[in-house]
């Protein structure tokens, strides 16, 4: 039982074997982690995810796996890009249950890294709210449109991110000019 006062959790809590990661300044963000070393040639390549309105983050991890937990494939994002929901109707509310349709139907889904991938799942989630934000209309989502939004228009997370991301192609490309 849970007196109150930072005791043992209740019997409930104990049960919850695998913790939800929430980061409250990621809420309602798309994200963005490496995908090494592929990021290192190509910086604009990544994996992508969507997070709540709590900042939990969602993310088609594989063929038939979403991971809605907070914890992203391929390690903490380093890139948010923060959604403008005031026009949304429903607002918190329908963005969080188009998040859970998206990850309903890519638990069906096989994944393919060109064609149906993490990013096909942040556009389906977004196709279904029928948000119009960053130029991109209702329903006009797709990969390529996040892909490159992501690119020029999220901010970083750390100066450690940043690096990830560019450091090693700026090297590549110094060492071919030589």
């Amino acid at each position: 039982m849970n007196t109150g006062t930072g005791g043992t959790p209740d019997s409930f809590a104990c049960m919850n074997i695998e913790q939800v990661h929430a980061r409250e300044e990621l809420a309602i963000t798309i994200l963005w982690s490496p995908l090494l070393p592929l990021t290192w040639i190509f910086p604009f390549i990544g994996h992508m995810g969507i997070a709540d309105s709590r900042g939990v983050s969602s993310d088609f991890q594989g063929s038939y796996h979403v991971g809605d937990r907070g914890r992203m494939a391929f390690g903490n994002p380093t890139r948010a890009l923060t959604m403008d929901i005031s026009q949304l109707p429903g607002g918190k509310e329908r963005w969080d249950a188009m998040i859970l349709e998206a990850n309903e139907i890519y638990r069906a889904r096989v994944h393919n890294l060109v064609f149906d991938n993490c990013h096909s799942h942040v556009a389906c989630a977004l196709n279904s709210m029928g948000i119009k934000v960053y130029g991109v209309g209702m329903g006009k989502w797709n990969m390529v449109k996040l892909c490159f939004l992501v690119f020029f228009r999220a901010r970083f997370l750390s100066v450690k991110g940043f690096l990830v991301q560019f450091l090693p192609s700026i090297v590549f490309i110094c060492a071919l000019l030589r």
